[in-house]
């Protein structure tokens, strides 16, 4: 989406904008009760067994709940499970998860996932799409098909209005090695991002984390202003200041995956004193606290002392444990019909494939024009070419090794070039596709074939002009069939092994292993192709049938020389079909051999394609 499209239909925005912080249609009352998570892992030492494994417990039977109009916060140090309790309560943690996580008296479904916003910790943003334009594109995603595209826009803008996103809509969001946005207004963007479905719950991991005490104020201000519109507002944060404390409804306190306290915050303080640990001086609640979670109590005179944290696990257990479940079964959580999320009443996706492929192709195209087009990348093009011409500048037929070895550089170029291009792409975009496809943003299928169309521009014009200027220089044939039929070779070589780049990337998501991996398959396809060796042992002969350069050069071979066709050698003229580069390969020059060769490369196209598919469907969804 250009700039003169997002002009042309905010012109058409109404002067009022909707308010984000409005009474949500349907309101959850969110309980957990006896949340237990384990975890499987490797037990350490050097001389470990092998698959020796110890099972720890990260969650220990913690229970709560959270009203419409409430925001919760969870306290605690690192290591407490403070996030691994939110997932769980977004439904977006699998595995061994014991306990009850009900919605309304239900279960998580598909309907609750889509009144549900998750703002992670790590802003995952697009770095060079402005304010602007990343809250449009979501819209345009996750808002139904029942709202116009301009009502969509119009919405986006009342999000960035709301959320004093103003003066700076126009800015791109910028990264850590991209200026952009401050740290608070990248916050914020993440926290719209999520408002824009005016969801009923909304759950934020450590939302205060990097800011200064003003731009905290603030975020935690709109999301009090959010919780008054009936929403029910659940937070991980780590060490609020008074001001920031005294805002939450309730307050969890968690300390190695034990409840140490929940309830009212303005209470806590309280509840610990009647147990003997009282503040000796004024001081942030949330410190008092968290000095308490680490086993820690600070006396008269600063002087620390070290406590038995179990005590207090146990009081809470043996006490306000057995006082809070009677009170959590006498919550009403069945609700009204109108507060029910019904699988009716929401479709699985809120846009059709067509609009999903539209708008992500747009979003990417914009995004990474910065990269593909990047400068470094056509200059590398353009030497490579230029040294190539040069070498083989003039080469005729009488000097056919040369020209064969020009075709098989070729080939072997635009066979390393774009799959060591490709194989970053999945990586370098896991968070996002986890993010996007935990909130049922849109179809996997939709993201992957804007990805792979997004490319096409580059990947395909790239090799177009290196061929048209080592063409030329280097002598081939000049007759316009010839070039346009070694072109083609080379666009499918090209797409072929961006295709294996892609696999690679997504079944192994490290960027590391993926580049030696592709480095080693690379190498024995190049070996296997036929020029370097030629008398290749049966037993490993079979490679050059899965090699990528094989199939491209005998069609770069069938696309100069032709059936018949002569050269000069030490008899005079000699046929081109029995030079040794050739004959030892079994090239033939015929019109079924050669659609047979790219028939080849066009399986391979297909099957790598749908090997990155398959193993990108793991990816954001939640494991049983």
């Amino acid at each position: 989406m250009d700039h003169q499209e997002i002009a042309d239909i905010e012109s058409q925005n109404v002067d009022t904008p909707p308010d984000v912080s409005h009474k949500v249609k349907r309101q959850v009352t969110l309980k957990f009760d006896d949340v237990v998570y384990k975890i499987k892992t490797r037990k350490g030492g050097l001389f470990r067994k092998k698959g020796e494994t110890v099972v720890k417990e990260i969650l220990k039977g913690v229970t709560g709940v959270v009203e419409p109009g409430e925001m919760l916060a969870m306290l605690g140090p690192s290591g407490s499970g403070k996030t691994t309790l939110l997932t769980a309560l977004g439904g977006r943690l699998g595995g061994k998860l014991h306990g009850s996580i009900t919605y309304n008296g239900e279960a998580f479904s598909n309907a609750m996932k889509r009144n549900t916003g998750f703002v992670t910790q790590d802003d995952v943003l697009y770095p060079h799409l402005t304010v602007l334009e990343t809250l449009i594109f979501t819209a345009l995603l996750r808002l139904p098909n029942s709202i116009t595209k301009e009502k969509k826009v119009e919405h986006a803008k009342g999000v960035i209005d709301q959320l004093g996103l103003t003066r700076c809509k126009d800015s791109i969001v910028g990264s850590p090695y991209l200026r952009g946005v401050s740290g608070g207004e990248r916050k914020r963007v993440s926290i719209g991002q999520e408002l824009l479905i005016n969801p009923s719950l909304l759950f934020l991991d450590e939302p205060t984390s990097g800011l200064d005490s003003t731009t905290a104020q603030r975020i935690v201000s709109t999301l009090w202003e959010l919780a008054c519109g009936g929403r029910t507002v659940v937070m991980t944060i780590h060490q609020p200041s008074s001001r920031l404390y005294y805002m939450f409804h309730k307050v969890l306190m968690l300390s190695e995956g034990n409840t140490l306290y929940f309830g009212k915050g303005s209470e806590a303080i309280e509840y610990f004193s009647n147990m003997g640990y009282a503040p000796s001086l004024a001081m942030n609640p949330s410190d008092f606290l968290l000095d308490l979670a680490n086993g820690i109590y600070t006396e008269e005179f600063n002087a620390d002392h070290i406590i038995d944290k179990q005590k207090l696990i146990s009081v809470y257990k043996g006490n306000c444990a057995a006082q809070s479940k009677p009170a959590l079964k006498g919550i009403n959580d069945s609700g009204k019909d109108q507060n029910r999320f019904k699988e009716e009443d929401s479709e699985k996706w809120p846009t059709n494939w067509g609009q999903q492929f539209l708008v992500l192709l747009r979003r990417d195209i914009k995004e990474r024009k910065h990269e593909s087009f990047s400068l470094l990348r056509v200059c590398q093009v353009l030497v490579v070419a230029l040294i190539s011409g040069l070498l083989w500048c003039k080469s005729d037929i009488s000097h056919l090794q040369d020209q064969i070895g020009l075709l098989f550089f070729i080939s072997g170029f635009w066979g390393f070039f774009p799959l060591f291009q490709a194989i970053f792409t999945f990586p370098q975009e896991l968070m996002m596709l986890q993010k996007e496809r935990s909130s049922g943003m849109y179809r996997l299928s939709s993201y992957f074939m804007s990805r792979v169309v997004a490319d096409l521009p580059m990947e395909l014009v790239l090799p177009t002009i290196f061929l048209f200027i080592t063409y030329w220089m280097a002598g081939l044939k000049a007759n316009v069939v010839n070039f346009i039929c070694t072109l083609l070779s080379l666009l499918l070589n090209v797409l072929v092994a961006q295709g294996l780049g892609l696999a690679l990337g997504a079944s192994v998501m490290d960027q590391k292993a993926a580049t030696t991996l592709a480095s080693v398959i690379m190498l024995c396809f190049l070996l296997a192709g036929g020029f370097y060796v030629q008398h290749v042992p049966k037993f490993i002969a079979w490679i050059k049938y899965i090699s990528i350069s094989y199939y491209t050069y005998q069609l770069f071979i069938g696309s100069q020389y032709s059936y018949g066709e002569t050269y000069p050698c030490s008899t005079g003229q000699c046929q081109i079909v029995e030079f040794p580069s050739i004959k030892q390969i079994g090239v033939q020059f015929g019109l079924h051999d050669q659609l047979m060769a790219a028939l080849g490369l066009v399986i391979m196209l297909i099957v790598y394609r749908v090997i990155a598919y398959v193993a990108l469907m793991r990816i954001g969804v939640t494991k049983n």
